[in-house]
């Protein structure tokens, strides 16, 4: 009798099953949303538009945001680094961003690269530029080109400093793809300030990359 009950039941379950499967092919979207094309016009007011985004976004993230023009690129850095003893940096860093910088710099590569013990002192800095920023999200892209380095370098820091100029602001993740050299290589997507929150909803930071991020944005 019990063998009869689970009989039945299973021929209820699998009758349910056989009778929800569509009896027509099913259609999935693959309507995506793409980048525009090469060329498309761009005015000053769209462009406004996405640096205001990218900068509530990353301050609704706890990253600081300072803006800079070209030129005052150095001066800016001294004084968001004026409190760090030493800087690290990648090998395609301009020397000019830190001409002003009184601390130690350390390039990652000369000679050796650096090691995790190296990245992980204390009251040690990042500073490193990016491939592409996107508003929508605020998140900073990094793709491992010459003035950003190995992953390892914004992973391990417990401070990441970012260079981002107003050209590389994009609107959304396609239009982010579409500017990236090889969008096959490994990437480094940053939004904000590492941080979790356990069971009960408290927010800690810095646990799986850097608690502190201040990105410059340079340009008009």
């Amino acid at each position: 009798m019990t063998t009869a009950s689970h009989g039945s039941a299973r021929d209820e379950v699998l009758a349910r099953i056989r009778a929800a499967r569509p009896t027509e092919p099913v259609r999935v979207p693959r309507e995506y949303r793409t980048a525009p094309a090469t060329g498309t016009p761009d005015d000053a007011q769209s462009g406004r538009r996405r640096l205001e985004l990218l900068v509530d976004r990353l301050v609704d993230y706890r990253a600081t945001v300072r803006r800079s023009e070209p030129d005052g690129v150095a001066e800016a850095l001294a004084e968001l680094l004026a409190e760090v003893p030493t800087v690290v940096v990648p090998e395609g860093v301009p020397a000019s961003w830190l001409s002003t910088y009184p601390g130690g710099i350390r390039r990652d590569g000369d000679p050796g690269p650096l090691t995790v013990t190296d990245l992980d002192a204390p009251g040690l800095a990042v500073l490193t530029g990016c491939a592409v920023a996107i508003a929508e999200t605020g998140t900073l892209i990094l793709d491992g080109g010459p003035d950003q380095g190995r992953r390892l370098l914004t992973l391990v820091p417990d401070h990441h400093v970012c260079v981002v100029r107003t050209d590389q602001v994009v609107g959304g993740l396609p239009e982010a793809l579409a500017r990236l050299a090889d969008p096959t290589r490994p990437l480094t997507l940053v939004s904000g300030p590492s941080a979790t929150s356990d069971i009960e909803l408290d927010r800690v930071e810095g646990v799986h990359g850097p608690r502190r991020l201040e990105v410059l944005i340079v340009g008009g």
